[in-house]
């Protein structure tokens, strides 16, 4: 048992209740108080902080089908307010310390695998419907079933695939990477900076703020990630003010004449249910509504349970209080988060530091989701992080995904070859839903070549079977004369 499990189940930790808000979140009952959880709802939002600067950027720099972009502002009114709205909902409905904001991964998805096949209205309307879906598992109780049909491993593979992706972005978007372009007629697809080695200051400042993000996570620095973004985004300031710098990319560090500013709710509401089907077609829409419920609802359930146990809050069963109801206001949290265009939203395992800090209730997402809605109101100050200075967190938070690979088994390679084919797919094809299939398919055969196909869940086959038609629609339209 850890340390603060411990804590929260000393006797005497606390006073009795002594008021309505100490009764209803039970915060005495739990051996907290009001200051640790104001303390716990500081340090997760400084933890989390920096998701309104990188979800704008992954956002704002993809294309939709029709060459259209997303307003940065836009996105970090969106952003901010879905984390706000959602942060208080989980804390007051599932009185849990657990804060909700933009996925990372699913914003990726999002952004490089719908946008390109359809419009943005199109790709946030997918949202919309895989967080109704999961809210439609939930209620059915088929969550469950669908989670036991994937093997725990696999799970773990698909987090460590898209934590690569994400990394890979960041190299891509900080210019440490770039594409050689066609007309060198070469084999080799990425090199080193824009002419096979780095130049420019804005390299420089990437390159810096990986050093400082590694350093603090070396030394557990609460709050490392957020640390770095506005460190380098001070330093990339004063070196766009003194150096001859021809351009940052989509972002330049200039100090805003004003730092306070009236959000603007313009992509809120933004959103076609059902377009997506048409422009990218029914069984393309169908699998990349999948992908995001896989990506989403698996991570959220690991999550839910590690913030839980963390905080000792499990029973002696080791089931979440209240599961069920939480379960339903993460997968609300998905529609919500198409709903104001801010991608699908979902627990946030940097929670561990509210928990840390003492946090044991919702009391703590009050305040939480309260200082995202103050963010609402400083959009200016916000949107001058280059990306250069954010693209960092990306590689700190591709690490951290990929610390999931010490749970595979690559000794046994009925598991360890859809596992590594998933993790390579992902970045290799610059798509989770490529990774995911991979992996997917691989398992199933291999399982079937060794004689134990009925170990393969009946869903998981299902599936498998909608993957092989994916991978093979373009002879399949063909065959049937579509094209």
């Amino acid at each position: 048992m850890s340390d603060t499990q411990k804590a929260a189940r000393r006797p005497g930790a606390a006073p009795p209740a002594g008021n309505g808000v100490d009764r209803y979140f039970r915060i005495s009952e739990r051996g907290s108080t009001l200051g640790r959880e104001i303390r716990g709802g500081f340090a997760t939002f400084f933890t989390m902080a920096y998701i309104l600067v990188l979800n704008p950027i992954i956002l704002g720099s993809a294309k939709d089908k029709f060459g259209h972009t997303l307003d940065t502002g836009q996105l970090v009114t969106a952003t901010a307010l879905v984390a706000c709205v959602m942060t208080i909902v989980m804390g007051v409905g599932g009185n849990l310390p657990l804060a909700i904001a933009a996925g990372l991964g699913l914003n990726a998805v999002v952004a490089f695998q719908l946008a390109p096949l359809m419009s943005w209205p199109d790709a946030m309307g997918l949202v919309v419907l895989e967080g109704l879906v999961i809210c439609l598992l939930v209620l059915t109780g088929l969550r469950e079933a669908i989670m036991n049909a994937i093997p725990q491993q696999l799970k773990q593979a698909i987090g460590v695939g898209i934590g690569l992706f994400i990394a890979f972005i960041g190299f891509v978007d900080a210019g440490f990477v770039s594409r050689i372009p066609d007309a060198a007629h070469t084999t080799v697809p990425v090199q080193l900076g824009a002419v096979g080695r780095l130049t420019g200051w804005p390299v420089l400042v990437f390159c810096l703020g990986v050093l400082l993000t590694v350093a603090l996570l070396a030394r557990r620095v609460k709050g490392a990630i957020l640390i770095s973004i506005v460190a380098m985004t001070a330093v990339a300031i004063v070196v766009d003010a003194v150096a001859d710098i021809k351009s940052w990319g989509l972002t330049t560090p200039k100090v805003p004449d004003k730092i306070v500013a009236a959000p603007d709710f313009g992509l809120v509401g933004h959103f076609s249910l059902f377009g997506g089907f048409a422009e990218a077609g029914v069984l393309t829409a169908v699998l990349l509504v999948f992908t995001l419920i896989l990506s989403d609802f698996f991570d959220a359930m690991g999550t839910i349970v590690g913030i839980s146990a963390e905080a000792g809050l499990l029973d002696e069963k080791g089931q979440v209080p209240s599961i069920g109801r939480v379960l339903f206001i993460d997968g609300a949290a998905a529609v919500a988060g198409g709903v104001g265009s801010a991608s699908s939203n979902t627990a946030y395992i940097e929670s561990a530091a509210g928990v840390g800090e003492g946090a044991r209730t919702g009391f703590a997402n009050l305040v939480t989701g309260g200082l995202f809605g103050l963010a609402l109101f400083l959009p200016p100050l916000l949107t001058i992080v280059p990306l250069q200075a954010a693209a960092p967190a990306l590689i700190a938070v591709g690490f951290l995904m990929m610390t999931h690979v010490k749970h595979i088994d690559w000794d046994d390679y009925e598991i360890a070859v859809p596992a590594f084919l998933t993790i390579a797919a992902m970045p290799f094809t610059y798509s989770i839903t490529d990774g995911i299939g991979a992996g997917f398919l691989a398992y199933v055969l291999i399982k079937t070549v060794v004689g134990r196909a009925k170990d393969v869940s009946w869903l998981l086959w299902m599936v498998s079977v909608l993957f092989l038609v994916y991978f093979a629609i373009d002879p399949v339209e063909q065959a049937l004369g579509v094209k």
